[in-house]
């Protein structure tokens, strides 16, 4: 697990080197002085160690929502399953929104950094760097259909290599200068800050760049758990992170790179630069999978929340719940990943765009964070304030420097989270108008089973879906409503979705009868497999007699209403969640004519499908319906 988690959660942040110390020098002005590259250095060091080891690694990942992470899952979290709450609701809906802003542009500037790293060795190559990024990233998003677990596998052992890589390049440049190791006192950090007055604090905002990959890697919790992701970053990542950003000060120090030229780069030997862009290349790719595979995750949270419609979700792994693919938002990030590299064309471009909204979404974490301590940890409140307040700071320090970015592209991906926290607070408002329409449309269950007691009831037995069994649902309600009778059974059927790979299958169906021939089956069924309403129902061979007993067989009804036995169509089209797909069903009766329309219980309108006989009496005719 913790190979798979290599190769999907730390993409982006173990591809940071690539820009980060480049962008930081470029904003301090071009400037190689020996100051300034160990105060960047201290910076990049202790960013990585407050920020992404001890805020997520260590701390923020031990909060989880059914073993989802990202801020989605903290705003469930406090603001639903601990009383809801507007406030850290919004907090939450707006944090979503700036990473799916942000998340468009971490597969760009990664892969343009990586292939523009060709111009050095190759110059005749520089026109070509921005049509092989295009090509790169439409290949990225038409994997994604393959499941982070498979795509981990694959991409694992290259972002070993990728790190391992680094790390040597690190210690090759520490061994020109190994003075640079100083810099782990963070008092050069503070110095360069404080002497450097609008210049040291703009470099802030390119030095937060080696985090941006810290919420993604929290957001993608859920596809491996917290434990291998841990591994993988005290074990490895965070190393060979360190070393190779000293590395990369150390030849700045030393003078043995050139004004313009990336630093990470010049830490290679120059025959070799040429496989280190191909190795830097797929890096890239496999960094753009970590905040894909986030985005994913929050995509299907924000279903279960209500913030967004139902879309459709395929479960890539029947080993880990986190495994999905949501094809819509896989398409539609990729044409925004697509339309910012071509607007912005370079990675020096698109790193003023880079940022602002993942320091943001950090902040909003570090307050949800803090709602944590208190309320579901027990944490004092001394306690609380000290460790959430350190995370502020930062925070802060880091949002105040982004900001100054806003009008040379940082407006991108505000704009981008600007419309979807509107969609997404829109539809929800939307969803809690209609639930409390439907409540007040609704009746108790037992007091609606009372009051029909000595209705008409008709033969046949009629199956509601419904996602309350206490209640009366509506379709129900209005079929006795419009025709004034009621089936002679009654079956709700609730669909409940398990977070586990498998549900034994004597657990599956679960039947509750209730009085007057009303019956609630319970369908248990793990996010891995298909819900498969109606095999499971056959499958348990079940229809309810009189006497209440639940015996399954396949039968039918003739014209004068005895029962015969039938062979019925298999259900189709009956998938995860029943809103997901339209649910298409067929249905089998005597005697209709094909083109026959006619009204069914409850609204639907059925139409004959076919006409043929029945297997057993032969002399009737069975004919298939759809029901829209």
């Amino acid at each position: 697990m913790a190979l798979g988690a290599l190769g999907v959660v730390y993409g982006d942040i173990g591809t940071s080197p690539l820009y980060t110390f480049k962008t930081a020098l470029d904003w301090a002005g071009g400037s190689a002085a020996p100051d300034v590259a160990l105060g960047m250095l201290s910076l990049i060091v202790w960013t990585l160690i407050i920020t992404t080891s001890i805020k997520y690694v260590a701390v923020i990942m031990r909060a989880d929502n059914d073993g989802e992470g990202g801020i989605l899952a903290l705003m469930s979290l406090l603001g639903i399953k601990h009383g809801e709450r507007a406030g850290v609701i919004s907090i939450g809906v707006l944090g979503a929104a700036l990473l799916y802003g942000d998340g468009a542009i971490t597969p760009a500037i990664s892969v343009l950094s990586a292939l523009e790293g060709i111009k050095a060795p190759v110059p005749q190559f520089a026109p070509y760097v921005l049509p092989l990024s295009v090509l790169v990233l439409i290949g990225v998003f038409g994997l994604q259909p393959l499941g982070s677990g498979r795509i981990g596998r694959l991409f694992g052992p290259i972002m070993t290599l990728w790190f391992i890589t680094i790390g040597v390049l690190g210690v090759h440049g520490i061994l020109r200068h190994p003075g640079v190791l100083a810099a782990i006192d963070p008092r050069y950090g503070l110095g360069y800050l404080f002497t450097h007055g609008a210049t040291g604090f703009l470099v802030l905002g390119g030095v937060f760049l080696c985090a941006t990959g810290a919420e993604a890697l929290y957001a993608d919790m859920g596809h491996f758990g917290p434990r291998p992701i841990r591994v993988a970053w005290y074990g490895l990542v965070l190393p060979t992170l360190l070393l190779n950003y000293a590395g990369q000060a150390a030849i700045v120090v030393d003078g043995t790179a050139a004004a313009d030229a990336n630093p990470f780069f010049a830490l290679c030997p120059a025959p070799l630069q040429v496989p280190l862009v191909a190795l830097a290349t797929v890096a890239t790719v496999i960094a753009s999978q970590a905040i894909i595979s986030g985005t994913f995750s929050m995509t299907r949270q924000a279903i279960q929340l209500g913030l967004c419609p139902r879309l459709h979700i395929t479960q890539t792994s029947s080993e880990g719940y986190g495994q999905i693919y949501v094809g819509f938002v896989n398409w539609v990030l990729m044409a925004l990943t697509l339309a910012l590299t071509l607007a912005f064309r370079s990675s020096d471009n698109l790193a003023a765009a880079f940022g602002i909204a993942v320091s943001l979404t950090m902040f909003l974490t570090t307050i949800l964070i803090f709602l944590t301590m208190r309320e579901v940890w027990g944490w004092s409140l001394w306690l609380a304030a000290t460790v959430a307040g350190l995370f502020a700071i930062v925070d802060l320090s880091f949002v105040a420097a982004n900001l100054m970015k806003v009008f040379e592209g940082g407006w991108v991906p505000l704009v981008v989270a600007g419309v979807l926290f509107f969609a997404m607070s829109t539809w929800r408002k939307g969803r809690t108008l209609l639930e409390r329409k439907l409540e007040r449309d609704t009746l108790p269950l037992q007091g609606f089973i009372k009051s029909t007691h000595d209705k008409t009831r008709v033969t046949g037995t009629a199956v509601y879906l419904t996602s309350r069994t206490d209640v009366v649902p509506v379709p129900l309600l209005h079929n006795f409503k419009h025709n004034k009778v009621l089936h002679k059974r009654i079956v709700l059927l609730h669909v409940v979705t398990r977070n586990i790979p498998r549900v034994p299958a004597a657990r599956r169906v679960e039947v509750t009868h209730l009085a007057d021939d009303f019956h609630a089956v319970l369908r248990l069924h793990a996010e891995p497999e298909r819900a498969a309403c109606a095999g499971a129902l056959r499958a348990r061979r079940a229809r309810v007699r009189d006497d209440g007993d639940v015996v399954l067989r396949r039968t039918g009804y003739d014209r004068r209403g005895e029962r015969i036995p039938i062979r019925p169509h298999p259900a189709r089209g009956v998938r995860r969640d029943a809103s997901q797909r339209p649910v298409r069903h067929r249905i089998l009766s005597h005697s209709a004519q094909p083109g026959h329309r006619a009204r069914r219980p409850g609204g639907t309108l059925a139409i004959v499908r076919e006409d043929r006989p029945c297997s057993v009496c032969r002399s009737s005719r069975l004919r298939g319906s759809r029901s829209y």
